[in-house]
């Protein structure tokens, strides 16, 4: 019996509709970029990140670049730093857990008790994910995400700007309303380095030991904690609350 066919990235989208996107999509930067200066992109590398860290440097904006290091990262994921930071000639600054929270929690639970319990995988997210993030956007007037609503069906109403009322700041989401196939098309048209697990049945990639390839026609998001329910596959760095803001016109970033 042959085994079933894992994920592959497809390309195949019309370029005249491309065009469209990469337009409104260098729109949306250039509007947060004059309304919010030294906003900054929270990137994990992933192909929707290097998509958007492209745009921003193909439009000369300054909008910064940070990654978190969460200490179980896949070593491809750990390649493309310099190798994006080369490309792009930008620095990306790199954020870490607190070493002693890491500590606490290895010597409290165990270093892989994530698998235990979702209680016990968020309090591991919290320490390697959640805390850095603050640190990163810790007086940042804005901050960017690559999350698409094409992405998971928690995130189907996802908003272009919202209002992330954990920090105090607007969070955009410029590339809401990308398919699957035109992020694809877009890094096959700018040449955009990603990770080598895309090429091995990884569409979303977290840390390692919670992340796994998925088959064909599985959701995009089936390998990340795999052995949770479905419900809510979230680290906590994205918390959509509804908020005042949510009601503005969809798109409306300027």
């Amino acid at each position: 019996m042959n085994a079933p066919a894992l994920w592959r990235p497809d390309d195949h989208y019309d370029p005249a509709a491309l065009d469209a996107l990469e337009v409104a999509l260098a729109d949306r930067l250039a509007a947060i970029a004059e309304r919010h200066p030294e906003s900054v992109l929270a990137s994990s590398l992933s192909a929707e990140d290097l998509v958007l860290q492209a745009a921003i440097v193909r439009a000369g904006l300054p909008i910064a670049v940070f990654v978190i290091d969460t200490g179980r990262l896949h070593a491809e994921t750990l390649a493309l730093f310099e190798l994006a930071e080369a490309r792009y000639g930008r620095r990306i600054e790199v954020f870490r857990p607190q070493p002693q929270a890491v500590e606490d929690y290895v010597a409290r639970h165990g270093r892989d008790a994530f698998t235990q319990s979702p209680a016990l995988r968020q309090a591991c997210c919290a320490v390697r994910k959640v805390e850095p993030l603050a640190r990163a956007l810790a007086g940042r007037p804005a901050w960017l995400t690559g999350q698409r609503r094409a992405q998971d069906p928690g995130r189907a109403q996802l908003l272009f700007e919202e209002f992330d009322a954990r920090h105090g700041l607007p969070k955009f989401n410029p590339l809401a309303d990308w398919p699957d196939a035109a992020v694809w098309a877009a890094v096959a048209r700018h040449d955009v380095p990603v990770n080598a697990l895309h090429g091995r049945g990884y569409p979303s990639i977290g840390c390692e030991p919670c992340t796994r390839p998925i088959r064909a026609h599985e959701d995009l998001r089936a390998g990340r904690w795999w052995w949770e329910s479905a419900a809510n596959k979230e680290c906590g760095l994205h918390v959509h609350a509804p908020s005042s803001q949510d009601a503005a016109p969809e798109g409306s970033l300027a």
